[in-house]
């Protein structure tokens, strides 16, 4: 059985011993049953795994031994940040997840013409927290000891008017150029992918005026959240890591 894997927001030394969150004890011990003596792996992501063992553990309180450090890197050389149109429901978190674990490095919400979702500034805190928390969940499914960079929900005006050093692209159904037809880019690539309902030709258009190739990723129209998995697996497969 695979040892269990956690993020922990805190200093990982060797050979010391440390209290973990309550929340996460009570996961251990209610829902896992994991036992003193039991071995799983910590990260902070600062891209190492830390080999760990349990101390000691009940409904509410667990210690843990960190015994060693292992530096390893699962990260992609290519960058890619991800500027996911916001979704309603389970779509957002599915692409969210996904793109976790095809190896984003960045992601940002962004708020476009036909987002449907409408938030108040609490309830958008609340929203950031449980994507960071799906985030560092795929993380710790998939492996990676380096948490991507979600960043605050911004308005599509605001996203393309950010600069970036990365090659701009822009998914359009209908476009000319595919995906798969880009040159290797320099650095990575900054992709935006529109919600259900997609993108409107104005934002389209608009972006394009900016610096983003619009792009095509075949003759079928995908779902929001099939686009940005089809999309990050052609990026990483053409000059990633797949």
């Amino acid at each position: 059985m695979r040892i269990p894997r956690f993020y922990i927001n805190d200093n990982l030394i060797i050979d010391n011993t440390i209290n973990l969150p309550a929340e996460l004890a009570h996961y251990m011990a209610n829902v896992l049953r994991l036992k003193p003596g039991a071995p799983i792996i910590l990260f902070n992501g600062n891209g190492s795994d830390y080999p760990s063992e349990i101390a000691d553990i009940t409904k509410r309180k667990a210690s843990v031994l960190v015994n060693s450090q292992i530096s390893i890197s699962l990260e992609s050389k290519l960058h890619l940040h991800l500027g996911q149109g916001v979704s309603k429901g389970d779509r957002m978190d599915f692409a969210l997840q996904k793109a976790v674990e095809l190896g984003v490095t960045e992601i940002t919400p962004i708020l476009t013409e036909n987002c449907n979702v409408k938030l108040d500034e609490q309830r958008w805190q609340k929203k950031h927290l449980a994507w960071q928390k799906l985030i560092i969940g795929a993380c710790e499914q998939s492996q990676r000891n380096v948490v991507p960079t979600l960043h605050e929900p911004v308005t599509m005006q605001q996203w393309i008017g950010q600069s970036s050093e990365l090659d701009k692209v822009i998914l359009a159904p209908g476009a000319k150029t595919y995906l798969s037809g880009l040159n290797k880019p320099q650095k990575g690539f900054r992709i935006v992918i529109g919600p259900e309902g997609g993108l409107s030709e104005q934002e389209v258009y608009t972006a394009q005026q900016v610096g983003y190739t619009p792009v095509n990723i075949g003759s079928r129209i995908l779902r929001t959240e099939t686009a940005a998995i089809a999309s990050l697996s052609i990026l990483q497969s053409l000059h990633g890591d797949l």
